[in-house]
């Protein structure tokens, strides 16, 4: 069988395809640097189809000493094909991603039909392999099973694995190590080759972790994995507790009393509420808010719902669309602060006296 025609006119193909593509006014998948490489791969494993099929066509129809040298023949053409594969797709794949400027036409369904068929390609190949192995004769003769030697215990594959047998009254002798207590004689029991191969890996490991954690610093140590893990989970849980915090409504709010929290607060005042109830919470449009009578009420929940909700018949707004649950706690805390502060120019109360 004769595969240069098949060779000269799959390769005359694939060298086409790049003109055909760019000839086209519309780009098509054929465009796609991918595509091309993969269709590349495809026709050089079509033509390793066709030379180990000739090889074993010869295989089946010739003597043995030519099976073996259409099999070599076989082997060789495969070789240079695959190492001129790998030149061809390295400069084909850089002068398509350079030349193709529609990258990523490839649609998901013809990529996986693509490897798909490269799959069944190389699938193909094998079983050509093994045919042909079989052919000429390569595989190995199993060697014949080795007759157990008479008076010779069997050992089965517990024992092997740990490098043991099962002793008689005269193997035993030999295995004595001369110490005996109590009727308890100590023979030779070594330790499992498996044991024995754990404990080097563990010395090797050691002598790897040493070197990298404390001499070359290019691995982490235990404390330092520790600290770095202790990092992370303050960072999680700072976000978790920002996240919590953004949770509380006029139901479950509570007062905040750390210096950070109430500073946030007092700074969101002056920005916004200032105008209306003073820089110090004397009252200037709104009422004063450092004595004791509240027009909606003066604990910790009401003063937050106020600020939220707003006051629109009397003129407040609405302030839950500026600033986040865990501010307005912070605002309504600050507030709650200020009671009792006496500041200069106090406005007239208003409302009712909180109890």
């Amino acid at each position: 069988m004769n595969f240069r025609p098949l060779i000269i006119f799959t390769a005359g193909t694939l060298m086409s395809v790049p003109a055909l593509a760019n000839g086209k006014p519309q780009p098509s998948e054929l465009a796609d640097p991918v595509a091309l490489v993969l269709l590349i791969i495809a026709g050089f494993l079509l033509i390793a189809i066709a030379v180990l099929g000739n090889a074993v066509i010869g295989a089946m129809d010739i003597f043995r000493e030519r099976m073996k040298k259409d099999a070599g023949k076989a082997m060789i053409t495969i070789g240079v094909i695959l190492l001129a594969m790998s030149g061809a797709l390295q400069a084909h794949a850089a002068d398509a991603l350079v030349e193709a400027p529609t990258s990523g036409l490839l649609s998901k369904s013809s990529l996986w039909t693509l490897v798909t068929v490269i799959l069944l390609e190389i699938l193909v190949i094998l079983s050509l392999l093994y045919t042909l192995k079989h052919l000429v004769g390569i595989q190995r003769k199993r060697k014949p099973k080795k007759a157990p030697v008479p008076g010779k215990p069997r050992v089965n594959w517990f024992e092997k694995l740990n490098n043991t047998r099962t002793l008689d009254e005269a193997s035993e002798a030999e295995q004595d190590m001369g110490h005996e207590y109590d009727g308890i004689r100590e023979l030779n029991n070594p330790t499992p080759p498996w044991w024995n191969w754990a404990f080097y890996f563990c010395i090797a490991f050691g002598v790897v972790y040493l070197w990298r954690g404390y001499v070359s610093g290019t691995a982490p140590t235990q404390l330092e994995e520790l600290a770095m893990a202790e990092q992370e989970a303050a960072a999680a849980k700072a976000e978790f507790l920002k996240n919590a915090a953004n949770n509380v409504d006029e139901n479950t709010v509570t007062l905040l009393t750390s210096a950070d929290e109430l500073a946030g607060g007092q700074k969101l005042f002056v920005s916004s509420c200032a105008p209306c109830h003073g820089p110090q919470g004397q009252g200037v449009v709104g009422p004063n808010l450092t004595d004791e009578y509240w027009l909606h009420g003066g604990k910790i929940n009401e003063v937050f719902k106020t600020i939220k909700y707003g006051v629109p018949e009397k003129g407040m707004k609405a302030w839950q669309e500026d600033f986040s649950p865990r501010q307005i706690a912070m605002l309504a805390s600050y507030i709650e602060s200020i009671q009792g502060s006496n500041p200069p120019n106090p406005k007239a109360p208003q409302g009712e006296k909180a109890q």
